[in-house]
């Protein structure tokens, strides 16, 4: 943990192997964690400051997504074609089976109706319903899509096609793919800031690109 008025790290708290990705409930409650190397979800509880679960999901767990409601956390396991499920009261562990090849990345739309995944082995991104786990829809975007980021609107997805060295913006009502902007060698990561309405792109080359979403 990083304070932020001094910048300094203030605390460091002990999970899994390879901790690829995090993400904190809206309720505050839980912070996760993916371990890469370990097959498994950590889950910290950010009062105490300290993991509480360590959940086996598989090999390679990688993005997560988690519901207004706190009541559901979404991971990506990259070593298959499935999304975990894990409920955040009883920490057991459902499946949404057969998604695609290689999910890596999700999103979800900001009133949890959609699931959004890419599927970094097929070249797709597929909308998912999460209530019936069904794939409602995919779309192609490029070679091996990786980090994605969803509008706050949760109208619009932007994501990094890694060989392909570009950015696809997605409409999420249809997924229908309407701007590819090339950017640097092997694009691996991309946030939405609201406040200015802009798009950025890291890419390993070692250049951060910076686009106005108009």
């Amino acid at each position: 943990r990083i304070n932020l008025r001094t910048l300094k790290i203030d605390q460091a708290i002990r999970v899994g192997a390879v901790p690829k990705f995090l993400a904190t409930t809206p309720d505050g409650k839980y912070l996760l964690v993916s371990n890469w190397t370990s097959y498994s979800l950590s889950v910290v509880d950010v009062a105490r400051h300290r993991q509480v679960r360590e959940i086996s999901l598989g090999p390679y767990p990688r993005g997560i997504a988690v519901d207004p409601q706190s009541r559901y956390a979404y991971v990506a396991v990259m070593g298959s074609t499935n999304i975990a499920r894990v409920d955040l009261r009883s920490f057991k562990v459902g499946w949404l089976r057969g998604v695609g090849s290689g999910p890596r990345h999700l999103c979800m739309d900001p009133k949890g109706r959609w699931l959004y995944a890419t599927l970094n082995g097929e070249g797709r991104v597929a909308k998912i319903d999460p209530r019936s786990g069904r794939v409602v829809a995919k779309v192609s975007t490029g070679q091996q899509p990786r980090s994605m980021a969803i509008a706050p609107d949760g109208k619009s997805l932007y994501l990094v096609n890694y060989v392909s060295n570009t950015v696809s913006k997605i409409r999420a009502a249809d997924m229908k793919v309407i701007q590819v902007v090339r950017v640097g060698a092997m694009p691996i990561g991309i946030t939405y800031d609201a406040l200015t309405k802009t798009v950025w792109v890291s890419c390993y080359s070692g250049t951060i690109w910076v686009f106005a979403d108009t």
